[in-house]
């Protein structure tokens, strides 16, 4: 017999099996070899992307800025014109992006990199893969499409499986070793057995 609306709110707890297939995707290491691929594609995409603004001298160099201020103007010119790009999107690139654009500048060409590394090396990956398609939805509020809808699905599908997704990579020792939330718990469950 199932509880009430009111009988929950009261702290009881129900618990939602897991499917299958999710279950398999974002609790199993066997999934790692899945994720593997997806990284190293994702992974690969960021660190060429940031490669490239990072040895630019418009985004990182003498002329830093001057590749953002670029991409900014043409999407406040997509939105004038009706196409595209949002009005409060435009107001927020003109009024606090484009005044400080060099700043911005490097933080999109290191960030690139950045994200790639993580993917890569499988390092925070969950982290990495989070930031990734925050800037894939900075890109695409900007009115670019290009690979950005598909790299914002796997990103947003490695957020997901962060548990497992980095298995084949440096998050199998480095997640233990930072302290994860299901490793304090089991500490935590482990001590109190000990002292009863």
């Amino acid at each position: 017999m199932g509880l009430t609306i009111k009988e929950e709110l009261r702290g009881k707890n129900i618990i939602v099996p897991e499917n299958p297939v999710s279950n398999f995707l974002f609790n199993n290491t066997r999934s790692g070899l899945l994720w593997l691929v997806i990284r190293l594609y994702l992974g690969y995409a960021w660190l060429d992307a940031g490669w490239h603004k990072v040895t630019s001298d418009k985004w990182v160099g003498s002329e830093a800025g001057a590749g953002l201020t670029g991409f900014i103007k043409g999407a406040i010119g997509k939105a004038a014109d009706g196409k595209d790009v949002t009005g409060w999107y435009a107001s927020f690139l003109e009024d606090v992006v484009l005044p400080r654009a060099e700043v911005f500048s490097y933080v999109v060409a290191f960030g690139e990199l950045l994200v790639g590394l993580g993917l890569i090396l499988g390092l925070l990956t969950g982290i990495a893969a989070f930031f990734g398609a925050f800037m894939n939805a900075c890109f695409l509020f900007a009115g670019t499409l290009s690979t950005n809808p598909l790299l914002f699905i796997l990103a947003t599908w490695i957020v997901l499986g962060w548990k497992v997704a980095g298995w084949y990579g440096l998050d199998r020792w480095a997640l233990p070793f930072l302290g994860t939330p299901w490793s304090s718990l089991k500490r935590r469950a482990n001590d109190q057995s000990v002292s009863s």
